[in-house]
């Protein structure tokens, strides 16, 4: 069912790969409820992605853009108002990397490069993003910047790695520019804390499908699909959720605070 929640406005999308990718169901979602908006990936995910496909499918642009570099994301912000037609209205970071997870090092054994490469790209790039909205006076008053985390940053889970870390700033970073953009622009910063979801970052984390049904045995409500994320997120979008705003908000099913499920508990009882 389909209600025009975002007729009219306008928006960013970070990070769609392909059909997996909560960002890909996002834009699809967001056009079906009358949004417009502009594609954006760094130039290596695009040649490994089917961004082109989506594009055609929502009548989107697609601007590439490496989100740690100020000037791509300075270049992107001016050209989204300049084919848009004016201010943004919504923005999605869905953006995450670790180098150390895709070379098979172990938390207890990082090389720091690839953990400044891996924080630069999924956690301080939200900052980057937002600074060049925020100087550029891009966003529109009442409008809503969301980017995806997950409850790693609260809690641990060993093979989430450095990214449990780089979840942690990101959810940082949403509460204090969050305070500046709300109080001198009326714009609201929120991060999504989903499922975990089988997309193609997802998978890469060692033991994944082992994890993901644990996490549906003890989520009451099982755990939350990429469609049902992206629905979620434009309910962020729209003008229902004005006052919401410099929160984490946990959308799981109700994993992150289910102590132990019958179901897992039964598990150990046979």
């Amino acid at each position: 069912m389909l209600f025009n929640l975002l007729k009219g406005k306008r928006g960013i999308i970070f990070g769609a790969l392909d059909e997996n990718s909560i960002a890909w169901k996002t834009a699809e979602t967001v056009h079906a409820e009358g949004g417009t908006f502009v594609l954006t990936n760094a130039p290596i995910a695009m040649r490994m992605g089917k961004i082109n496909e989506l594009a055609e499918k929502t009548g989107a642009t697609i601007i590439p853009a490496d989100a740690t570099s100020e000037e791509d994301l300075e270049n992107l912000v001016a050209k989204s108002m300049e084919i848009l037609g004016g201010k943004i209205d919504f923005v999605l970071h869905a953006i995450g990397m670790s180098v150390n997870v895709r070379k098979g090092r172990s938390y207890t054994d990082q090389k720091y490069d690839f953990t400044s490469k891996g924080w630069d790209v999924s956690a301080l790039s939200f900052h980057k993003v937002m600074q060049s909205l925020y100087k550029a006076d891009a966003m529109n008053e009442w409008g809503s910047i969301v980017a995806l985390t997950y409850m790693a940053a609260q809690r641990t889970f060993p093979d989430y790695n450095d990214m449990a870390d780089n979840k942690a700033y990101l959810e940082s970073i949403a509460r204090s520019f969050g305070y500046f953009f709300g109080k001198e622009k009326k714009v609201r910063v929120n991060t999504i804390s989903q499922s975990p979801t089988p997309t193609t970052a997802g998978q890469g984390v060692k033991g994944f499908n082992s994890f993901i049904n644990y996490a549906e045995k003890m989520s009451p409500l099982g755990n939350a699909t990429a469609q049902e994320c992206a629905e979620y997120t434009v309910t962020l979008f729209s003008d229902y959720t004005k006052k919401v705003t410099m929160q984490n908000l946990f959308h799981d099913g109700g994993f992150s605070t289910t102590g132990v499920s019958q179901e897992i508990v039964d598990s150990f009882s046979e």
